[in-house]
């Protein structure tokens, strides 16, 4: 009998189902979160904030987890699919704000390329899931620009969403990296609000991708940031782990300035 060829979606299905079964349980329950990519995202991203680097077979392991949600169903753009309970009610980001609905699967999408991109393994089958993910945002971030009211190739969607853009860009990925981050950047000083944060854009979200571009219109939009770092830096450190690092971002970035 001849073999019925696979789909994408299915050949991609199988991939995952595979590297379940061999991966050892002992290593997935140090840093990979079985039911949750978010949180295994957020381990990633702690480690790196943290500057705690993780051994060779470590990044091997969280990098072919992630890479094997990629293009499952419910994924954003063919990126990374998060499971059940995290496409109904939401992600929470490293910085501690809740996201929902689409906007939860778009950065979910980005925060994941990201973590691959910092994991830096040189696994094939990790390298053909980030691509297919790329692949997948720029079919979108050249959809958008059809629309002639999307004239700023620094947004996407909405302020939460391109935050997660330029996360995803700050760790090398996509195109017009500059430009973009640039462009996205210099549009906050139009929606600044007079809590020195910025309209309809997460702060303390948009205040780490920010705290990690090199430009003049990223130092501004911290500056205007900057009373609000400075009264939660003087304040006792918080005893959940996003207040506290809320807390050293607050502290890092103020340093920087």
């Amino acid at each position: 009998m001849s073999e019925i060829p696979l789909s994408g979606r299915q050949a991609t299905a199988v991939r995952a189902r595979a590297w379940y079964a061999r991966a050892p349980l002992k290593d997935l329950d140090m840093l990979i979160k079985r039911t949750s990519l978010s949180q295994t995202v957020d381990a990633v991203n702690a480690a790196h904030f943290d500057g705690r680097a993780l051994t060779a077979s470590e990044r091997t392991e969280v990098a072919g987890w992630i890479a094997a949600r990629q293009g499952l169903p419910g994924a954003y753009g063919d990126t990374f699919a998060g499971f059940p309970a995290e496409r109904s009610k939401g992600i929470v980001l490293f910085t501690g704000e809740r996201i929902a609905s689409a906007s939860a699967r778009h950065i979910l999408g980005e925060e994941a390329s990201r973590a691959l991109r910092q994991l830096a393994t040189r696994d094939r089958s990790v390298t053909r899931a980030l691509e297919a993910a790329d692949q997948g945002v720029m079919r979108c971030l050249a959809r958008a620009a059809e629309d002639s009211r999307n004239r700023n190739p620094g947004l996407y969607c909405c302020g939460k969403c391109s935050v997660g853009l330029w996360r995803n860009l700050l760790s090398g990925g996509l195109d017009r990296c500059d430009e973009r981050l640039r462009c996205g950047a210099l549009h906050l000083r139009s929606v600044r609000d007079d809590e020195h944060g910025w309209r309809k854009f997460p702060f303390w979200y948009t205040v780490l991708a920010l705290s990690e571009m090199d430009s003049a219109e990223a130092r501004a939009e911290l500056k205007h940031a900057a009373p609000a770092l400075e009264r939660t830096a003087v304040r006792p450190v918080g005893s959940t782990v996003y207040a506290r690092r809320r807390h050293e971002l607050a502290a890092r970035t103020l340093k920087n300035l």
